[in-house]
């Protein structure tokens, strides 16, 4: 159950990323609901962060909850917000995605 909650911080934690992203891209009222709207996530991340570390290793948690961060907000970025999907940006992200893998493996 703990990684389930780590795992949707995670998306919680991209989710308030896009909202900093879509934020930039607005004016008026329209930007406030955006940091409303990160704010939000930014809280309801921390909150299953911290009772996800109640049970798993604040190692491992702290390290894939910040990879699906990365790599969700990376995607976004490639998929929402038009950034560039080069080779070696992509390579990373797959080593990335591996070493979070790798970590839930090793994790007891």
């Amino acid at each position: 159950m703990n990684w389930i909650l780590l795992i949707i911080a995670g998306f919680f934690e991209v989710a308030f990323a896009a909202c900093l992203g879509k934020a930039k891209e607005t004016t008026g009222t329209e930007t406030t609901y955006w940091y409303i709207g990160f704010a939000v996530c930014l809280a309801i991340s921390m909150l299953l962060l911290v009772k996800a570390t109640q049970e798993l290793p604040i190692g491992t948690a702290y390290a894939v909850w910040t990879g699906i961060g990365a790599v969700g907000t990376v995607l976004i970025g490639i998929f929402v917000f038009k950034e560039p999907a080069t080779f070696w940006r992509l390579f990373f992200i797959t080593t990335l995605i591996a070493s979070i893998i790798g970590l839930k493996v090793v994790s007891h």
